[in-house]
């Protein structure tokens, strides 16, 4: 695949609309073999409806991120700043301040292609600009593919976590990307 020409930039209000879309076609991609659809759709409803990213951006904690290409938004991002709330995530996540990569998806098709190194670049340093020493996240520990990204992009495993989909619970591994000469 070549290229697309894709400029990332923060959403606003306005994209709620259509980045509830994307999260509805691109979440079920992440989630591991045998989820149960009724989850999926449960989750997607309760985490990733458009009301839903209206909240996330007019939270001051959170950043969402778009990649627009052709004429279209092709993925996105959703940062939270501040310490992890779970803790066993914040055992073992312990640089500080902290941002978590709650989310990044990307349309089906636009793998391959760009997308989705741009959107994790702009992420980084929407991070590292809001004075973040380190970026965390949790991926499935069956998404061999989301692993193998974030590892290309400095993540490594720093420990595991569980995450619900609907009534399923799903193993994570949580991943640490510490900025380099970030003191602590």
């Amino acid at each position: 695949m070549s290229n697309v020409p894709v400029t990332v930039e923060r959403a606003d209000i306005s994209d709620a609309e259509e980045l509830g879309r994307v999260a509805a076609e691109t979440f079920p991609l992440a989630c591991p073999p045998g989820s149960g659809a009724e989850d999926i759709a449960a989750f997607i409803a309760e985490n990733l409806s458009a009301e839903r990213f209206r909240e996330y951006i007019g939270d001051s904690t959170r950043t969402v991120l778009k990649a627009v290409g052709e004429g279209r938004i092709l993925g996105y991002v959703l940062l939270n700043s501040g310490a992890p709330a779970d803790p066993k995530v914040a055992s073992v996540i312990v640089p500080r301040p902290v941002t978590e990569l709650s989310k990044m998806y990307v349309l089906p098709g636009q793998h391959g292609n760009g997308v989705s190194g741009a959107l994790m670049s702009s992420a980084l340093d929407a991070a590292r600009s809001a004075g973040s020493v380190a970026v965390w996240l949790g991926v499935n520990q069956e998404n061999a593919r989301a692993q193998r990204f974030y590892g290309k992009h400095g993540f490594e495993v720093a420990g595991t976590k569980t995450f619900m989909v609907g009534s399923e619970l799903h193993q994570d591994y949580v991943m640490l990307h510490e900025f380099s000469g970030a003191g602590r």
